[in-house]
């Protein structure tokens, strides 16, 4: 049961940053370059497919000029 909670969070946690980044009228290279980020990277956070750390929720929060704080609060 736990496995599969973490599995939901992770999934709108990318559909979440994705939202955000369209918001901001930047593409996914655009996101990736400013925040030192590889476009594979971006591209499986957004998509749900990996458990992305700290630092990067907070490298693109600083790119879509957002609180990271804001990145997770997606209810």
């Amino acid at each position: 049961m736990k496995y599969a909670r973490e599995e939901k969070f992770i999934k709108s946690l990318g559909k979440h940053i994705r939202k955000l980044r369209i918001a901001n009228n930047l593409t996914q290279n655009q996101l990736a370059f400013e925040a030192g980020l590889n476009l594979s990277q971006v591209s499986r956070i957004e998509r749900g497919l990996i458990n992305t750390s700290v630092t990067h929720i907070y490298l693109i929060a600083q790119v879509l000029d957002l609180h990271p704080k804001a990145l997770l609060d997606f209810k």
